[in-house]
């Protein structure tokens, strides 16, 4: 008894070492990092997610294969904020770009009391992105697909420190999804080419070159923003099939086309013998529109602080770190992602996670490394906090910001300084507001709120004076 006692720790004490030393080799042989982020593409937009409407193969295939959270959040629940926070580590707020492109008069009621503050749509150079960071490490850098940081050329991605750049300008979504597309970093290549599928090839032949030297890949697809347009032999597979968790056929066969090019770039890895080198990461800039797809049981979407519109999905596959089809409930928002990206590709420099910072440049990430989590600890981080205090496109939300604590939720209106607090344990629709039945932990929350805000400098609406 006592020998097979010795015998099963001594082979738990082996297998424990090594998996410490199997990390510590992945991180010291600098992995390729391909990250994948779709646009407003929702939470239930997977079939993983639970959604089987839709046909999502190769990123389920992908799930199973990594570590798929549950509880994941965009920066911002519009594109550019998150786009900018994920690619330079930094909070929206902070950044001071908070609104999709710069904000215009066509997003502001006619009745608005308030008057939302003003939002760069550029990218400063004053930032380090990660191109910039994994560049001056020795990675090649390529972009491919949607930027929407800088209508102007000097802010498009190889100006932002990739080496190549097939897709990314100024544009939120493209003219078309069909050749000639019209985007001015994607010359015309054969009339009728979905535009996804183009990206696809575009990162495939990326690899196949590039593929002695570690790699950083942002394939950010164009997929599934305005305009719909899809494959129509895809299209058909959906038709008659309306209802819940399918709300538009076309939106249904964009997500499949989507799948489908992952799918292809997958592949690719593994055609190159470096898959188990390389970390692959699919989330999405934001919860999706709900005048394309159906996101309950979260409440709204896509310009809204409500779940719908911040939560989003997120896939880690790190062979020998992730473990295999699992989920995790920690709440996590697009900055960790950058600081796990700096921290996998700089075994020597590990961002810890009570002072998330970079010692190769002095800027600070408002994110924390997810390594430790993914080796079984806990992040050592008690709130995640928004900041969206614009009208969105379709002018039909409050501009405000919000703080998750736990499982719960607190929304700061600055229309009417109210606050709305839900517990989403219980309440993940966002249905009861408890601010009245709790108004010391709602204050204590917007306390916490208030001084994050002051912190990194958020800019507020301010009033309408009649």
């Amino acid at each position: 008894m006592i020998k097979n006692l010795f015998l099963v720790t001594s082979l738990s004490i082996f297998i424990f070492t090594g998996k410490i030393h199997a990390n510590e080799n992945i991180k010291e042989s600098r992995p390729n990092i391909l990250l994948i982020m779709a646009d407003d593409l929702g939470w239930m937009d997977l079939r993983c997610q639970n959604n089987p409407k839709l046909k999502t193969p190769n990123l389920d295939r992908l799930a199973a294969q990594g570590i798929r959270f549950t509880d994941a959040y965009a920066a911002a629940p519009v594109c550019s904020p998150t786009r900018a926070a994920l690619i330079t580590g930094l909070a929206p707020a902070r950044l001071k770009i908070t609104q999709h492109g710069s904000d215009e008069k066509a997003f502001w009621p006619d009745n608005r009391v308030i008057q939302p503050p003003p939002s760069s749509n550029a990218l400063s150079h004053s930032h380090t992105t990660l191109a910039e960071r994994l560049k001056a490490r020795g990675y090649s850098t390529g972009f491919f697909g949607k930027w929407h940081l800088g209508d102007a050329k000097e802010f498009w991605p190889d100006h932002h420190g990739f080496d190549v750049n097939r897709g990314g300008c100024g544009f939120g979504g493209p003219p078309t999804y069909f050749d000639p597309y019209r985007i001015p970093t994607l010359e015309p290549r054969k009339s009728g080419e979905y535009l996804t599928d183009r990206l696809a090839d575009e990162t495939i032949a990326y690899i196949r070159r590039n593929h002695q030297s570690p790699m950083f890949i942002c394939l950010w697809t164009y997929n599934p923003h305005y305009p719909f347009e899809a494959p129509e032999e895809l299209i058909e597979g959906y038709k008659g099939k309306e209802g819940r968790g399918l709300k538009n056929p076309i939106y249904a066969a964009q997500l499949e086309a989507t799948d489908r090019a992952v799918g292809r770039v997958l592949e690719t890895l593994d055609e190159q013998n470096l898959a188990d080198n390389t970390v692959v990461i699919f989330t999405s800039d934001n919860g999706g529109w709900v005048g394309a797809t159906d996101n309950v049981p979260l409440r709204k979407g896509k310009g809204y602080l409500y779940e719908g519109g911040l939560r989003v999905p997120l896939i880690i596959r790190w062979p020998g770190m992730a473990e295999p089809g699992t989920t995790n409930q920690t709440p996590v928002i697009s900055m960790d992602l950058t600081a796990t990206i700096v921290d996998a590709t700089n075994s020597t420099d590990r961002l810890p996670n009570d002072s998330p910072s970079d010692g190769a440049a002095n800027e600070t990430i408002d994110g924390i490394s997810l390594i430790p989590l993914l080796e079984g600890h806990q992040l050592n981080r008690d709130h995640l906090f928004f900041h969206y205090p614009h009208f969105a496109f379709h002018r039909d939300n409050r501009p405000g910001s919000a703080i998750r604590s736990g499982e719960y939720k607190l929304i700061l209106n600055y229309d009417d300084s109210s606050t709305e607090l839900y517990h989403l344990g219980t309440d993940l629709g966002e249905t009861k507001n408890l601010s009245s039945e709790q108004p010391e932990l709602a204050q204590q929350l917007l306390n916490t709120l208030n001084n994050w805000l002051d912190k990194v400098g958020a800019d507020r609406p301010t009033p309408i004076i009649k």
